[in-house]
């Protein structure tokens, strides 16, 4: 069934009909759109409750952010930054996929609608134009037969009057005969219009409108499947979405799952310990046999208590919950920071201390690479003058080596405060050997001199352990080759030899101390300047 056939009668409801599908087409973009702009609106808000609850802390350090429960909610902040990410794609997908494409769509509908109720329009008209040439020439027909009736009485009324003349007689006959004739020809006329007009006719109701609004038909069936189409997606959007929020809910119920009670327990033992003694029991101060007060609290402060150490007047009594006043004495002024901790507690002193010791050592451990590589620096200037000059590298050798005896220096008195707070400093030299001033001490020349050629930079003392490493280590897989421009000694320690053409492994790159590290085929290893050799790196 279709409308060109059922329909055929009812243009003005197709029109309507079909007007009122475009607008439900525009209050479907309306509705996509508004709903685009509550995901954006959410997505936002839940951003700006994940940024205001997410305070970034300038130290990862802080005493919270080691504390599962802690963590956990970072975590589930986190979450939720990503699932506003994902509502926010819903409203991207919607608008592009639905709302732009629909928009576009409507466009066209509203163009090809106008042009098939133009050529209704048209067909009407040219219909109407016939029937008009019709209807003047059936009314010019009408007329002249009247006219011709007329004058075919007045001829025969003249013939039977016995006073007129055959004159008048034959002029009578003459006009009823042309008046007869035009009537004729104005009645072949109106029967040639009619047959135009019933031809039109046929053609405009079985042909033209029936095609125009089945053309109407498929239209509006097509914006139908289309508005279908975007109803599906509407779904579709946010179920594509789905697996990835179920990811971000998933990590919130991961993250609670995390929070571990007990750790966080021993989180606030590890921070806060103090290390202190509980208060022994207070001696009896009998005033009536004249004991002397000071010699009492003498003998009373002899072991150090939390008291003593904290500051407190050991006249009174310690008290877990500090009483809190208003005002302002002595004892509520903010201990002042020591360089060995000794303000703070016993437990707390300690750990700070070896966090010290940690920081130490690894910044002099820097200092001790930086020496050992302008040792092999000045080496191969020593062996190679083309490649640079000695000297310029004194004042950088000099600087490292001050450098480094200060940071000894700050080692040993950081672990003699470890030792004294009852902790173990031993276990935090990173190789100490290197780090020992015994075997970095200066040769002097039998003379008491100072001799610059015997006396080695302050990266000697660590070529033994730079060779050590070499053979405990296994043998790491090259990560590209290189070419030798130039001959090289490899006279020093830890480097090798190398001719002019030879090939060999790159194990390690220039760290931008100048020295690569290779191997030959047959697994010696060892150091080589970067700029003598042109390297190729595997992708």
């Amino acid at each position: 069934m279709d409308w060109g056939t059922e329909l055929w009668d009812q243009y003005d409801i197709i029109e309507k009909h079909t007007q009122s599908g475009l607008e439900l087409v525009e209050k479907y973009v309306k509705f996509v759109k508004e709903r685009t702009e509550i995901e954006q609106n959410y997505a936002k808000q839940l951003r700006n409750l994940s940024k205001k609850f997410n305070v970034k802390r300038s130290s990862k350090d802080e005493p919270e952010c080691r504390f599962s429960s802690y963590q956990s909610f970072l975590d589930i902040l986190n979450e939720m930054n990503d699932y506003a990410g994902q509502r926010e794609l819903i409203a991207e997908n919607m608008m592009m996929n639905i709302c732009i494409d629909l928009t576009k769509y409507l466009q066209e509908l509203k163009q090809e609608r106008k042009m098939h109720l133009m050529e209704a329009k048209k067909a009407q008209q040219s219909l109407e134009s016939t029937y008009k040439q019709l209807d003047s020439s059936k009314k010019r027909f009408e007329r002249e037969w009247r006219e011709a009736e007329r004058a075919a009485q007045y001829a025969e009324k003249t013939d039977q009057d016995i006073n007129a003349t055959k004159a008048d007689v034959e002029k009578a006959k003459q006009q009823a005969h042309m008046r007869a004739h035009v009537a004729d020809e104005c009645k072949n006329d109106y029967a040639a219009q009619l047959q135009k007009y019933n031809k039109e006719q046929n053609q405009f109701y079985f042909n033209d409108m029936p095609q125009i609004f089945n053309k109407l038909q498929d239209l509006d069936e097509k914006r139908v499947r289309k508005l279908a189409q975007g109803y599906i997606l509407f779904s579709d959007t946010e179920k594509h979405v789905m697996p990835i929020i179920g990811k971000c809910l998933d990590g919130v119920t991961k993250a609670g799952t995390n929070v571990n009670e007990k750790n966080d327990s021993m989180v606030v033992i590890e921070q806060n310990k103090s290390g202190f003694e509980r208060p022994g029991d207070l001696e009896f101060e009998d005033y009536s046999q004249g004991i002397n007060r000071a010699s009492s609290d003498s003998s009373l402060g002899t072991p150090k208590g939390p008291m003593d150490l904290l500051g407190k007047n050991r006249s009174k009594n310690f008290w877990l919950f500090s009483k809190k006043s208003k005002k302002f004495t002595p004892e509520r002024i903010t201990p002042t920071v020591t360089e060995d901790f000794t303000h703070l507690p016993p437990e707390q002193r300690r750990k700070r201390l070896q966090q010290k010791l940690e920081e130490i050592c690894k910044e002099l451990q820097k200092e001790v690479d930086q020496s050992e590589a302008l040792g092999k620096m000045k080496d191969v200037y020593e062996k190679n003058p083309q490649m640079g000059d000695p000297a310029s590298l004194a004042s950088q050798i000099n600087q490292t080596s001050q450098n480094i005896e200060r940071l000894r220096g700050e080692l040993n008195k950081y672990e003699t405060w470890l030792a004294e707070a009852g902790g173990r400093g031993d276990t935090l030299r990173y190789k100490a050997h290197s780090f020992n001033n015994n075997e970095a001490h200066d040769i002097h020349s039998p003379d008491g001199a100072h001799s610059d050629e015997s006396t080695p930079d302050a990266s000697q003392a660590i070529y033994a352990e730079f060779d050590d490493d070499f053979e405990d280590e296994e043998l790491t897989a090259p990560i590209g080759k290189c070419t030798a421009m130039y001959n090289f000694p490899g006279a020093s320690e830890g480097t090798i030899c190398m001719q002019e053409g030879e090939v060999l492994a790159v194990v390690e790159e220039d760290k931008g101390d100048g020295w690569t590290r290779v191997r030959r085929s047959n697994g010696d290893e060892g150091y080589i300047p970067t700029s003598y050799v042109t390297i190729s790196l595997n992708k």
